[in-house]
């Protein structure tokens, strides 16, 4: 028999070959052997799992030249695919493509002919979609949603976190199922770490405009234990003054109004009434005065204070704003620019 080899062939044949000759009338004499062979095969999984795949299964003489043996094959390729694709039962994960068959001679001694046998498949990449693809776009369209949560609370933290993990999990189970004999870095594994990353920016984002809202409110917090604090020491000063010039007696201000008193007497015995009565009246303009410049500088300073205690929350509207509207984009140019590489 002629000894004919697989180039590809992985393993020794194992299978028990066919006792039996069919002779023709015309003498010709045919021979049928029917094996299962495993052949290592290059795969390209840069697309996973959108990927082609193209094996090679080559025949050759171990020994004869062309001159001994002549190889011939099938050059109807359409043919060939038909009566292939009707005789494969099963396909698993791959579609059958194509059939193709092409012969190569070689131009060292011995000359030999290869008849080589290029296999066209396409992987079914339906239960990837749905299984991976599909919740880590539903992932990141959760924490698309997330910036709807108000970053007062640590909700929008917690949240973001927990799909952050999601998503970590499903990269391990990516490594489980990515074939790793392709150079390049597939694009299911840019998909996953771009995803990734968009989601660590957005907690960073998060935890930054959180520490703002902090820094706001302890801010206001230490503005109001100090308001407290001069009202205190100062409220009791503040209202002796004012009842004082005024001329009301009270218990809080009983002495105060007692020395002005005893100063009265000791001005009455020494000037005359239409003076005095001028003193009082420019005390009680000046008293006024002082009053209504008092009340100004403390609406000046309240408004101020209000201003300075809105500030980071102002801030923090503003940069929740610019990043949604970078995110949205950032996310639409990196799945149209996957889609297009996936489909080209």
């Amino acid at each position: 028999m002629p000894d004919l080899t697989i180039e590809e062939r992985t393993d020794k044949d194992k299978e028990t070959k066919s006792p039996y000759l069919l002779i023709h009338w015309y003498g010709g004499v045919e021979y049928t052997n029917e094996q299962v062979v495993t052949t290592a095969c290059r795969m390209r999984v840069y697309k996973f799992p959108f990927d082609v795949q193209r094996c090679n299964i080559s025949f050759k003489s171990v020994m004869h030249s062309d001159n001994e043996i002549e190889l011939i094959y099938n050059k109807n390729n359409k043919s060939m695919t038909t009566l292939t694709r009707s005789m494969m039962w099963t396909q698993y994960e791959w579609t059958f493509e194509n059939l193709a068959a092409t012969n190569k001679s070689s131009i060292m001694y011995p000359h030999q002919t290869v008849i080589i046998y290029t296999i066209t498949m396409r992987r079914r990449s339906v239960l990837y979609i749905a299984n991976f693809i599909s919740p880590v776009l539903f992932f990141l369209v959760l924490d698309l949603a997330s910036f709807l949560i108000p970053d007062a609370g640590g909700e929008k933290l917690s949240f973001k976190v927990t799909v952050l993990l999601a998503v970590t999990v499903l990269q391990l189970i990516l490594n489980d199922i990515l074939p790793s004999t392709s150079k390049k870095v597939p694009l299911i594994a840019i998909y996953c770490i771009g995803t990734f990353t968009l989601m660590l920016l957005s907690l960073l984002e998060t935890i930054v405009m959180m520490y703002l809202i902090e820094k706001d409110s302890a801010a206001h917090h230490n503005e109001t234990d100090e308001e407290q604090n001069l009202s205190v020491n100062c409220g009791d000063k503040w209202c002796k003054a004012n009842f004082c010039v005024r001329g009301i007696k009270s218990s809080d201000c009983a002495s105060v109004c007692d020395e002005s008193a005893d100063e009265t007497q000791s001005v009455t015995e020494k000037r005359s009434s239409d003076k005095l009565t001028e003193v009082s009246l420019g005390l009680e303009q000046v008293s006024d005065e002082l009053r209504e410049i008092g009340k100004t500088i403390s609406l000046l300073s309240s408004n101020k204070k209000e201003e300075k205690f809105g500030y980071w929350a102002r801030m923090v509207k503003k940069i929740n704003r610019v990043y949604f509207i970078f995110y949205v984009t950032a996310v639409t140019v990196f799945l149209s620019v996957l889609i297009s590489l996936w489909t080209s």
